[in-house]
C-alpha cells in the first residue's frame, strides 16, 4: 500500500460542489453503503487469484507462479495470494465473490487512458466529462454524503453531485484558537462558511484515526466516515503502487499485505453495518500472462476484481476462464478479458441498492452498451 494514496489534505480540504436535479429512479435502499477500492498501475490478477488448474500457467510463470504454493485453493482452478489472508477468510465465510477474465471497454496499455476509462465509464478515454460514482450518486434519494478518502476528488467521484474528499494531513494539526477564528472569518460567507462547517463536521468523525498511518489506519477511517445514520453512503479509497514490472513477487505480497488490512480494518468498524455493505476492488487493467526478465509483468489486459461485504452472495470465483494457451491470449500475450468490468458493476450496484440492473446500467455507462451479468451477485 503505497502512503501517497493518503497524503496530506487539512480540515479545509474538504471539497465539494454543487447539487444535480435527481434522475428518476426508484427510492434506493440507502440504509446500504458502497466502497470502490481502486488499484492504480494494472494489479497483476494472474498473481492475485492464481489459476493453478490451467496447464498453461507454470510454464508463463515459472518464478512467479511459485508463490501460489502457499496460497488458498478455492476451487480446482483458481488460488488466492497467500498474501490475502482476510480475503480468504471472507470468502469461506461467503461474504466475497472473486471476478477473473474482467477489463473495462479500454485494450490499450496506458495508465493514464485506462484508468480514466475506469473511472469516468466511458467507452473511450476522455469521452465522459463525469464519474460512474458522481452518476451512482445522482440515481439515489436525499442527497447521500459521498466521500473520496483523497487529498481530491478522483475522476470517478467527479460531477455535479455534492461530494467531499478528506485524506490525513501530514502537518501538525491546528490548534483550537486558529480554527475558531478561521471560522468566524468565513461564519457571513454564503460559499466559503457551508464548506467550512462540512469540513470541520468530517474533521470531529475522522478523530484521532485522521492522524494514524498505514493500511489499518485508512480501512479504520473509512469506516468511522461511512459508519451509522449520518456516515457518509458511497465512498472511494485510492491505492497505488501496482505496476510491477521487476521484483514483483516482494512488492506485490507487500501491497497485497496492504490491501487485505484496508479491507478488514473496513469491515471490523463498520461492525453492524457491514451486513450492507459492497465493497468494489478493481484495476485499469491487468498484466501480461507471461513473467519477464527482471522478475515482474508488463502492462496486460485481464485482470481480477473484488466484491467484498455482508451483502454480498460471495463464497466462490465467477469466470468464464479462456484458458492460457498460446491461441486463447488476447494479443498472443495477455489473459483475455471475458466478463465486462462496466457490465459486473452496474449488475452488482443495481441488486445492491434495488435497482433494475439494466436501467443502473444505462445510467452509469451509457456509453459501453453493456448489459448486465445474469448472476446473482448481491443478496436482497
Amino acid at each position: 500500500m503505497d502512503r501517497r494514496s493518503f497524503l496530506a489534505t487539512g480540515a479545509s480540504g474538504i471539497a465539494a460542489v454543487t447539487f444535480a436535479p435527481h434522475l428518476a429512479f426508484a427510492a434506493a435502499a440507502t440504509d446500504r453503503r458502497f466502497l470502490f477500492v481502486i488499484q492504480r498501475g494494472a494489479a497483476d490478477g494472474l498473481a492475485i487469484l492464481a489459476p493453478t488448474g490451467d496447464p498453461g500457467f507454470a510454464g508463463l510463470r515459472p518464478q512467479l507462479g511459485a508463490e501460489a504454493a502457499n496460497g488458498t485453493k478455492l476451487d480446482a482452478m483458481f488460488t488466492l495470494h497467500p498474501a490475502l489472508k482476510q480475503v480468504a477468510a471472507m470468502t469461506a465465510a461467503k461474504q466475497a465473490l472473486l471476478v477473473h477474465a474482467v477489463a473495462s471497454p479500454y485494450r490499450d496499455r496506458s495508465h493514464f487512458d485506462g484508468q480514466n476509462v475506469l473511472e469516468t465509464g466511458g467507452a473511450l478515454p476522455y469521452r465522459m466529462r463525469d464519474g460512474w460514482m458522481n452518476r451512482l450518486v445522482r440515481t439515489m434519494p436525499d442527497n447521500p454524503q459521498a466521500i473520496a478518502f483523497a487529498p481530491t476528488v478522483p475522476p470517478a467521484l467527479r460531477g455535479s453531485a455534492r461530494v467531499a474528499s478528506y485524506a490525513p494531513s501530514n502537518l501538525p494539526a491546528a490548534g483550537e484558537d486558529l480554527m475558531i477564528r478561521v471560522g468566524d472569518l468565513y461564519a457571513n460567507d454564503a460559499q466559503l462558511g457551508p464548506l467550512w462547517n462540512e469540513a470541520l463536521q468530517a474533521r470531529t468523525k475522522a478523530g484521532d484515526l485522521a492522524t494514524g498511518r498505514g493500511a489499518v489506519a485508512a480501512g479504520a477511517l473509512a469506516a468511522r466516515m461511512m459508519k451509522g445514520p449520518g456516515g457518509a453512503r458511497i465512498g472511494m479509497v485510492e491505492t497505488d503502487g501496482w505496476d510491477t514490472h521487476t521484483a514483483q513477487r516482494g512488492r506485490l505480497n507487500a501491497q497485497l499485505t496492504g490491501l487485505d488490512a484496508v479491507l478488514a480494518a473496513f469491515r471490523d468498524g463498520l461492525g453492524e453495518d457491514w451486513n450492507n455493505t459492497l465493497v468494489l476492488v478493481a484495476t485499469e487493467f491487468g498484466r501480461t500472462a507471461r513473467e519477464n526478465g527482471t522478475g515482474g509483468t508488463d502492462h496486460g489486459t485481464g485482470s481480477t476484481a473484488f466484491l467484498l461485504g455482508g451483502a454480498v452472495a460471495g463464497g466462490k470465483v465467477v469466470a468464464d476462464w479462456p484458458g492460457l494457451a498460446p491461441t486463447a491470449l488476447y494479443e498472443a500475450r495477455d489473459l483475455k478479458p471475458t466478463i465486462n468490468l462496466d457490465a459486473l458493476i452496474a449488475t452488482a450496484l443495481g441488486q445492491h441498492f434495488g435497482q433494475d440492473p439494466a436501467r443502473m446500467a444505462q445510467m452509469l455507462f451509457p456509453d459501453t452498451g453493456s448489459a448486465p451479468l445474469r448472476q446473482k451477485l448481491v443478496l436482497s
